[in-house]
């Protein structure tokens, strides 16, 4: 793209480990206006209702271990619940040192290559005295390491797909990556929903980047299985408006649709319909919970246009979103996570 030429111009000139990134999307006028076209297949709600109906098929099997997270003010219960297919899936539980519950609780998903890591490394909700229960990603981690990761022991995992999980499975939406990936968060509402330590009505759910992608396919599959929200708090969320994703930016994740589609050239339209099914911008669409976005605007990864089209389709009335006008992928930071702790405590009082 020009902005990451111009970028690399930069670090040419200047001898800098930094690459600066310029507002190469949508004015924000026009961001705040953008509404596009995003197919929506006929059995959209069939195929959702039906991958959860099938998932419950298998026994919850929801277990809470605690453990020693070597932290003096948090208890930590390690956690593995049934996902997809009924495939072992790890979280964590975490609250306040001595709590006897039912606490409000916030479910947190990871981005992409993140996973729940070690039980002392993200804590933050916790530490405002809410429940934590944080689900890893089956199949990557890679970035956080810890122990017990999930694996994605299924048949559609060896099939063939560009290095990454954008294209696992992508030919069809049965077999896509995020099919599992997205059942397993819907089962994490289940599974936390037991815990005497979570009152069952008091759930947020969040996540940055892949995370908010997660959280956003949360907030709209929950009316299906009929679990209610209170609120979404999805921050820089990828996973969203896939088709402007891969036009606009040559950065991965979306990088590795085009990779894939370079090569099988026959497989685009296949592709494209199987993403549909996994578009924020769709299972937004389905959400009722009040939300809290953010977006930056120089943000190469998830372009601003990407987070507008999922934030602008969100179907809850209750929306807000906080634009960080010079920052890239690493969107508000603390910044963000001081807007979250006070839309926290309004939404759960």
């Amino acid at each position: 793209m020009l902005a990451a030429k111009a970028a690399v111009g930069y670090q040419l000139a200047h001898g800098s480990d930094w690459l600066p990134m310029a507002m190469f999307d949508l004015p924000l006028d026009e961001l705040r206006e953008y509404r596009p076209e995003v197919a929506k297949p006929e059995d959209f709600v069939d195929f959702w209702r039906r991958s959860i109906d099938e998932a419950r098929t298998h026994d919850l099997s929801a277990t809470f271990t605690a453990i020693d997270n070597k932290l003096a003010v948090i208890d930590t219960y390690d956690v593995t619940f049934a996902g997809f297919g009924g495939a072992p899936v790890k979280g964590w539980l975490h609250v306040p040192a001595g709590a006897t519950g039912p606490l409000p609780t916030v479910v947190q998903y990871f981005g992409y290559s993140g996973g729940r890591g070690f039980p002392h490394s993200n804590t933050l909700w916790a530490q405002a005295g809410y429940a934590l229960f944080q689900m890893d990603n089956r199949g990557q981690g890679y970035d956080s390491g810890g122990p017990d990761v999930t694996p994605d022991n299924t048949a559609y995992a060896g099939l063939n797909h560009s290095p990454g999980f954008m294209t696992a499975g992508i030919t069809d939406p049965e077999t896509y990556y995020y099919r599992r990936v997205f059942i397993d968060a819907v089962r994490a509402l289940d599974a936390v929903r037991t815990s005497p330590l979570v009152d069952p009505d008091k759930l947020i759910v969040t996540g940055g980047s892949q995370g908010g992608g997660i959280a956003i396919a949360a907030a709209g599959l929950a009316g299906l299985a009929g679990i209610r929200l209170l609120g979404c708090a999805p921050d820089v969320p990828f996973l969203c408006h896939f088709e402007r994703g891969v036009q606009i930016t040559d950065e991965p994740p979306y990088a590795e649709i085009t990779e894939y589609l370079r090569g099988f050239r026959d497989h685009v339209e296949a592709a494209y319909r199987t993403l549909s099914y996994f578009d924020g911008v769709n299972l937004g669409s389905l959400a009722t919970a009040p939300a809290l976005f953010s977006v930056a605007l120089m943000d190469p990864n998830c372009p601003p246009s990407t987070v507008f089209a999922a934030y602008n389709a969100y179907a809850g009335t209750a929306k807000d979103i906080r634009i960080y006008s010079h920052n890239e992928h690493e969107g508000g930071g603390a910044y963000q996570q001081a807007a979250q702790l006070d839309w926290f405590a309004d939404v759960f009082a």
